[in-house]
């Protein structure tokens, strides 16, 4: 699922693309919006908060899109080919005298009004791509439900923190020397963690590039995330996996054994990495 910084891009672009601009077509191809005719309709702005895009119309028309797993947002000139994937999976076509955007796969299509935006923001936590996040706040509300529940389990929870995912946990965690299992209580200086995450999506929110080391060679992007198996970077000690969250919302974390303090599972047993290799649910390198 594409993070904060992302989707956060995302936004920037289509909002460069399509603000000030007014819609010669629409073209929403799932059920409840089948009718939906925003032609007309000038762009206000588009926005991102966490994970969710909202593309502004005046008349105060909202359009909510999520990508979740595999959903996108493309642009295209006058007559350029499509390319983001075949027909049939194309959900949404907005379309100026100047650019058309595309999106592909979109599990989560909606229209909005103001109040109903205003509802499910309030339902998440602080965005952490924001200039004004209130870091000491954030903290308090990682704390305000069960402080037993392990810390990666927290920061990947929208409810609590906005933008955060799998990629950025891990990295933050490494570089606080903290396994993802330790209970968010226990967590030393936790605004400070949540200011790491904050600042690792920042520094990359200009491009499609997530790296945590400084590095832009693909293979040198991560400490530890998707490294299962090699030698950690900075001691040298195998990185291990295991399942981190109780099904159905279980995902891989990747740790250190000797640089990250804390509790942690037994890593997942090698036939058990050839599975999820071969599902194609890991890319760890062996």
């Amino acid at each position: 699922m594409p993070e904060g910084d992302t989707v956060w891009l995302a936004g920037r672009t289509l909002d460069q693309a399509l603000a000030g601009q007014s819609l010669v077509r629409s073209d929403f191809r799932v059920p409840h919006l089948a009718t939906l005719d925003l032609s007309g309709r000038t762009v206000s702005n588009v926005e991102s908060y966490g994970k969710h895009l909202f593309f502004h119309f005046d008349q105060h028309a909202i359009v909510h899109t999520h990508f979740r797993m595999d959903g996108s947002w493309h642009l295209y000139s006058p007559g350029q080919r499509w390319r983001g994937g075949p027909g049939w999976q194309i959900r949404a076509m907005m379309s100026t005298d100047t650019v058309t955007a595309v999106g592909y796969r979109l599990p989560v299509i909606d229209l909005f009004t103001g109040a109903e935006r205003e509802r499910l923001i309030s339902t998440l936590g602080p965005d952490l791509m924001r200039d004004d996040v209130d870091y000491v706040g954030a903290a308090r509300r990682c704390l305000s439900g069960d402080t037993s529940r392990p810390i990666g389990d927290v920061l990947l929870d929208q409810r609590v923190v906005a933008g955060l995912g799998l990629i950025y946990v891990t990295e933050t965690l490494f570089l606080h020397n903290i396994t993802p299992w330790v209970p968010v209580d226990r967590v030393p200086d936790l605004a400070e963690v949540l200011r790491t995450a904050s600042g690792l999506m920042r520094a990359n929110r200009h491009h499609y590039i997530q790296t945590t080391t400084g590095e832009t060679a693909r293979d040198a992007w991560h400490w530890v995330y998707e490294r299962t198996g090699r030698g950690c970077r900075r001691c040298g000690t195998t990185i291990e996996m295991a399942w981190q969250g109780r099904p159905p919302q279980q995902r891989l974390a990747y740790w250190c054994p000797r640089c990250q303090s804390g509790p942690a599972p037994a890593g997942l047993s090698p036939e058990e990495r050839r599975r999820l290799r071969t599902q194609g649910r890991s890319r760890y390198r062996p």
